[in-house]
């Protein structure tokens, strides 16, 4: 294969976005992905993820307007709806949603922070017992649909990608650039390589440099349908003593009824990129369902479908974005990434072309581990 300035391994959320902003950029790239293009084994697959502005930290609640804007630079440029507006609820003792409704105010952010009465009159399908934090820009973003839309738009600017052709290593060249050994056989010769590749990330670096533990766990949704079609639905994070959950529109997966997906945000069970078996747990359905009857009373507590996935954590749950000689380090995940995908596509094209760390929390360094290569 010709040599390219980039080469990007891994065809998800991010890797994808990579792709599109070398593309805008007019960076001669080439994206591989290890399976088929929209596989299901990972984390970017399905119709719905939480896009929301309401985050406690600072930093992350910047990066979700910079994300937002870039959301609609793609849905104008692909004339796709990938994010689709609903409102975003935040409540629970453990959310405080009065913390929550400062930081947006300091951000900036159209807010409301609300009494329980007047939430329960607004949001009829939740049983609400204390404040609300309710913001306007959040909504649900379809993976699926952002994945093809964002390869769509980096194939119109000239950036090939191959499917079912894993990388089996990254060797650095003497003399700057790194080489990609493809296991379909053959190499790809590139400036500098995006490593993109989610639960698989240690496994496509072999070592080549140190990284933060990086844990993978199997994660379960579940899809609840709504006693009344009609009742409005937002976004939603709880935090209260009982649980922690979250729940959206659930798009295509929610069917013709437009179930609502909820599930947990709990640890998972630790697994591998290869190894998890798909099997939802029977806990975690029981524990969700009841949270369900005791929380969401707009729906009927019987799932009538489940699906699982990956989270890639790490142990603060803070990203991972850096560079190591001609290797970029591209594990923005930890559970709460996808939201931000257009973005960190920005983030790691710019360090791909040389440019200093977005900030110093996503460094290797700030996770406790040298930026060196072996």
């Amino acid at each position: 294969m010709s040599a390219v300035e980039v080469a990007v391994i891994g065809a998800g959320l991010m890797g994808a976005a990579t792709a599109w902003a070398l593309g805008r950029r007019g960076v001669s790239a080439a994206l591989f992905e290890a399976r088929e293009f929209g596989h299901t084994a990972g984390s970017s697959h399905g119709s719905a993820r939480i896009y929301r502005r309401a985050y406690p930290d600072p930093l992350y609640l910047r990066m979700t307007g910079l994300a937002g804007e870039l959301w609609r630079e793609l849905e104008l440029a692909a004339g796709a709806s990938v994010l689709s507006t609903t409102g975003g609820l935040d409540f629970g003792r453990r959310r405080d949603p009065a913390a929550i409704a400062a930081r947006l105010a300091e951000a900036g952010v159209p807010h409301e922070l609300i009494p329980a009465s007047e939430a329960l009159r607004r949001w009829t399908g939740f049983a609400f017992d204390g404040p609300v934090t309710y913001h306007p820009e959040a909504g649900v973003v379809d993976a699926d649909l952002a994945v093809r839309s964002m390869m769509s738009e980096a194939a119109r600017a000239g950036v090939p990608a191959s499917a079912s052709t894993p990388v089996r290593r990254i060797e650095p060249l003497a003399g700057g650039g790194v080489r990609l050994h493809l296991a379909t056989g053959g190499s790809q010769v590139a400036g500098r390589v995006v490593v993109a590749a989610g639960a698989w990330m240690s496994d496509v670096l072999g070592g080549l440099t140190p990284l933060p533990e990086l844990t993978v766990t199997q994660q379960q949704a579940f899809h609840f349908p709504r006693r009344d079609p009609n009742t409005e639905w937002p976004v939603f994070v709880y935090k209260g003593d009982d649980t922690a959950s979250y729940g959206l529109p659930g798009g295509r997966d929610g069917g013709p009824g437009g179930a609502i997906k909820v599930a947990e945000h709990a640890e998972g069970s630790v697994t591998t990129g290869d190894s998890r078996d798909g099997v939802v747990s029977p806990a975690s359905r029981a524990r969700v369902t009841d949270y369900v009857r005791r929380r969401l009373p707009g729906l009927v507590p019987e799932p009538f479908a489940e699906a699982s996935c990956l989270y890639t954590k790490t142990a603060n749950e803070d990203f991972v974005l850096d560079r190591v000689g001609d290797v970029v380090v591209c594990s923005p995940c930890s559970g709460h990434g996808a939201k931000f995908a257009p973005l960190i596509g920005e983030i790691a094209a710019d360090l791909a072309m040389g440019k200093t760390p977005f900030d110093p929390r996503f460094t290797l360094a700030a996770h406790g581990v040298p930026a060196s290569l072996s």
